[in-house]
């Protein structure tokens, strides 16, 4: 799947987590995760996502997502299982699978590391400056071993950040924890934002604790391909592929899985979910927290609720920000097909927007002539990259963000407009990648590849990929593809599958007896949310009975905490306050619409950060 900045990059759960890495993010329209908030030109799936991250963007195949949060008394529902094709197994085999082999071995190893993350806590001192944090900002690294059902055996060190609560101390509350999704995004910049008003109520109460999971940054980096390989520019993008492309797609695909076993060897199987969740159990520990205040966006938000699934007694209080569906027969493949849907739906309503603003942009009266101005410069840049660097593949990479997030309204209209005329600059500004930002992108889609081809099974068929593909494009053309070639790998990947957790169901990792409820979590999503479909905020809600959806209504951008619905920030900072929640659901207003800015503005450092799949055809 795809993702995007506070919040990270789930992306595509195209499960972009998409072939690049998007992120969720603020309102503030700061990147919190600096290595991978700035728009590159890679495209990105999510979960997924990733994600994620991140993944999961919109309502189910089957219909249009409701138009108000589920009510208290609404009977679980589960989404209807879109009809791709006839692989993988039934829902109902996938759902009751008991936690995947290995497990008890796993769950001694993050008990012992656990306690010895105790023992030890985190040293923090002045970051170092590859992480580009000043003080009052310090920085840590935390151990946890390689293979949880090894101990003894290699370890890997996590970087941490964190910022002291600014409130007095009686007041304060502990850490709370942030993941912006992926897989494969960091956290490391989370405590930049306790500066901004929209968080100051809970920096005052709260230490922001960020970092960077395993595989992602300065945390174990894993790469699968040289960063100029993956940055290559430009590359091109067709909607509907032709034999010969698909071809090239599939070669390149079984390359960059070589390139992912050449480079990581035998760590390339313990970059999973599960492990990033048990690694946030060793990080409660090494904060010196008995329980663990977390707010997860995007992909954050899947492998937050695992975590909460195998350790629901180590639970204080969880925000749910973006959310991806967690159904085990999701993961991933069918999250992704699922978020190609909600993007062409977002996509159209970027056009609508731009239609009513004839005046302004001139691209169009109607959404389809806004449509086909978009296609004549495709066509253009087919035949001649914008600066030498935008093709086909970066301009849909930097149209993609305006399903992430308003902001990018306005800038991708008035550089669409401003090409179409004549000046290429303000495109090239819009969808160039930055050979500064090339590692960090690579090292994010190796991370988001290697964690969901992981988790769960995908189809090892190309027909299977092709043929649910190639239906889902007539519907779907502008992220479908895009979203197949960051996630063709995983067709080829040598490593058996692991089994997605049954998230909610606590019979899944072990026996009851001595096991503790779930205290009441918080979950947030916007109903036309592309990366993360609305369909996986009510699909995780249903699966955890004592959770609180909040909604905001008829809004799209991915990552709602912080920005400007008020209404939606309130319940945040109540529920991380006091562990209040607004009942079993709630419903915002949504956001004011985007408006025509009257002059060229400064581009928000968040959304997709795009690179099609490294070395896109």
């Amino acid at each position: 799947m795809r993702a995007a900045a506070l919040y990270g990059i789930l992306g595509p759960l195209s499960l972009s987590l998409a072939i690049g890495a998007l992120l969720a993010t603020p309102a503030t329209g700061r990147p919190l995760a600096a290595s991978t908030a700035r728009a590159a030109t890679t495209a990105t799936a999510s979960n997924r996502s990733a994600p994620a991250p991140a993944g999961a963007a919109g309502a189910p195949l089957t219909g249009p997502a409701s138009p108000t949060a589920p009510s208290a008394s609404a009977a679980p529902v589960a989404p209807a299982a879109p009809a791709w094709s006839s692989w993988s197994g039934s829902p109902a085999s996938v759902a009751t699978a008991a936690a995947p082999p290995g497990d008890a071995a796993a769950a001694r190893g993050v008990a012992l590391a656990a306690r010895r993350a105790a023992e030890r806590g985190i040293g923090f001192r002045r970051c170092p400056r590859a992480e580009a944090l000043t003080a009052p900002i310090t920085c840590g690294k935390v151990s946890v071993p390689l293979d949880y059902a090894r101990p003894g055996g290699k370890r890997i060190a996590l970087t941490v950040s964190r910022i002291r609560a600014t409130g007095p101390k009686a007041r304060r509350q502990g850490a709370l924890v942030y993941n912006p999704g992926g897989p494969g995004a960091s956290g490391m910049a989370f405590p930049e934002y306790a500066a901004e008003a929209a968080f100051r109520r809970v920096a005052a109460a709260y230490d922001f604790v960020g970092y960077a999971p395993r595989g992602v940054g300065r945390s174990a980096p894993l790469s699968c391909q040289r960063p100029s390989a993956y940055a290559k520019a430009p590359t091109s993008s067709p909607p509907h592929p032709t034999a010969a492309f698909k071809r090239r797609l599939v070669a390149r695909a079984r390359a960059y899985v070589r390139g992912c076993v050449r480079r990581a060897g035998r760590a390339l199987a313990h970059y999973t979910t599960l492990n990033n969740a048990r690694d946030l159990e060793v990080l409660r520990a090494a904060l010196g927290q008995r329980r663990l205040t977390f707010v997860g966006a995007s992909y954050g938000t899947y492998y937050g609720a695992v975590y909460a699934t195998l350790f629901p007694g180590r639970v204080r209080r969880m925000v749910f920000d973006s959310v991806v569906n967690p159904a085990p027969w999701r993961i991933w493949y069918r999250d992704n097909l699922d978020q190609s849907v909600s993007f062409e739906r977002r996509w159209r309503d970027w056009r609508r927007w731009v239609a009513r603003h004839h005046a302004v942009y001139h691209l169009g009266t109607t959404e389809h002539r806004v449509l086909a101005s978009y296609e004549k410069a495709r066509r253009r840049l087919g035949h001649k990259a914008a600066g030498g660097v935008v093709g086909t593949a970066q301009l849909q990479s930097a149209f993609l963000r305006t399903g992430y997030n308003d902001a990018y309204w306005d800038p991708a209209a008035r550089a669409l407009a401003a090409y179409l005329h004549g000046d290429p600059e303000p495109l090239t500004a819009l969808a160039a990648p930055d050979p500064a930002q090339a590692a960090d992108d690579e090292n994010g889609n190796a991370v988001y590849t290697a964690v969901e081809c992981n988790d769960a099974p995908w189809p090892r068929t190309w027909a299977t990929w092709n043929r649910d593909n190639t239906a889902l494009a007539r519907r779907a053309p502008f992220e479908t593809w895009d979203n197949v070639a960051m996630n063709l790998p995983c067709a080829f990947w040598p490593l058996k599958p692991g089994r997605p957790l049954d998230v909610g169901n606590l019979e899944a990792v072990g026996p009851r007896t001595g096991r503790v409820a779930l205290p009441p979590v918080l979950l947030l999503s916007a109903e036309r949310d592309a990366a993360t479909p609305y369909a996986g905020a009510k699909e995780l809600w249903h699966r955890l009975p004592g959770s609180s959806l909040v909604t905001e209504r008829k809004a799209g951008t991915h990552g709602v905490w912080g920005g400007p619905n008020d209404c939606v920030n309130r319940h945040v900072d109540t529920y991380l306050l006091t562990g209040r929640t607004p009942g079993r659901s709630a419903s915002c207003a949504p956001r004011p619409e985007p408006a025509p800015l009257p002059a060229p503005a400064p581009l928000p450092d968040s959304g997709k950060q795009p690179a099609a799949i490294p070395g896109t055809p």
